[in-house]
């Protein structure tokens, strides 16, 4: 299997993701720039966090337009695995690829910080190593992280069972006070339709060790490699 991480101007988590893959998970990992349509047979694509084209206009509405996501669509398209982490995120929602928008945190302030997040499926290839319940810490550090839906698109996620993750206490509780960014229902990570894309605000890139303070983020990346390893 092959994994590639895609590089834009203003990219500042892809050499993280990168070596999350490389030296932690122990699997061949190429850069693909921004500008090349090329997805050089990867197997998964993953959209690191950073300030893609400097989040001019607004974020990740640039990056839309790069060739490298227009592979990245038809990818994802016919099935292939994509990880949008953060402005990976917001890069995947301007796209098209995940529904909804992710909108100025509710305080208006930058955040940066340690969250627990509620494990909501595992039936995905992102979640099937974990439990359904489980409770995960992970750091967040963004602007726009106040993910946003219309009622309609909101019932059919419940309704697919498609939010991966909420923001939640230790205990796994979601309350008000655990929503850090004001995103709606405390959402902080969905799935596609295909159940193949996965978008979320947290970092698993930066809580892959537990030197970093929590190593609950490569049980993501470990839960992709098994998937990958099925399909193969």
């Amino acid at each position: 299997m092959k994994f590639g991480v895609l590089v834009f101007p203003g990219s500042n988590c892809d050499h993280d993701t990168y070596h999350v893959i490389a030296e932690l998970a122990q699997q061949p990992v190429t850069f693909l720039w921004h500008d090349s349509p090329s997805l050089e047979n990867c197997d998964a694509i993953l959209v690191p966090g950073g300030f893609a084209y400097g989040d001019y206009l607004r974020t990740g509405a640039i990056a839309r337009f790069s060739p490298v996501m227009q592979s990245v669509k038809k990818f994802a398209a016919d099935g292939g695995l994509v990880m949008g982490i953060c402005n990976g995120f917001q890069i995947l929602c301007e796209s098209g690829l995940l529904p909804g928008a992710l909108m100025r945190n509710a305080g208006l302030k930058y955040i940066c910080k340690q969250v627990h997040l509620r494990t909501e499926t595992t039936n995905s290839p992102f979640t099937h190593e974990l439990n359904k319940g489980q409770v995960l810490q992970m750091p967040i550090g963004h602007m726009e992280g106040n993910y946003f839906c219309d009622d309609a698109t909101l019932d059919e996620l419940k309704r697919q069972d498609r939010i991966a993750f909420r923001y939640a206490t230790p205990q796994g509780e979601i309350t008000a006070a655990a929503n850090p960014n004001g995103s709606r229902e405390n959402i902080a990570g969905i799935l596609s339709e295909g159940r193949n894309v996965l978008g979320m605000m947290p970092h698993p890139d930066r809580s892959s060790e537990a030197l970093l303070g929590s190593a609950d983020g490569f049980l993501l990346f470990h839960s992709l490699v098994q998937a990958l390893a099925t399909r193969a």
